[in-house]
């Protein structure tokens, strides 16, 4: 059977292996990390700030 079609109720059990890349069907850049930690310490400065603006005015 040809990795690239879908597996039905008849191929179980065949042992249709599929890369990690064909079967997320794309690749994983490792963006994410950087755009979550750049994301979470904007956020606790952004609340700093506001923090301080309450207590100072």
């Amino acid at each position: 059977m040809d990795s690239r079609t879908h597996p039905t109720d008849r191929d179980k059990g065949n042992g249709v292996e599929l890369t990690t890349e064909q079967a997320r069907a794309g690749a994983t850049p490792h963006m994410t990390r950087y755009i979550l930690g750049w994301g979470l310490a904007l956020v606790i400065i952004a609340f700093l700030i506001v923090l301080a603006a309450n207590n100072w005015g």
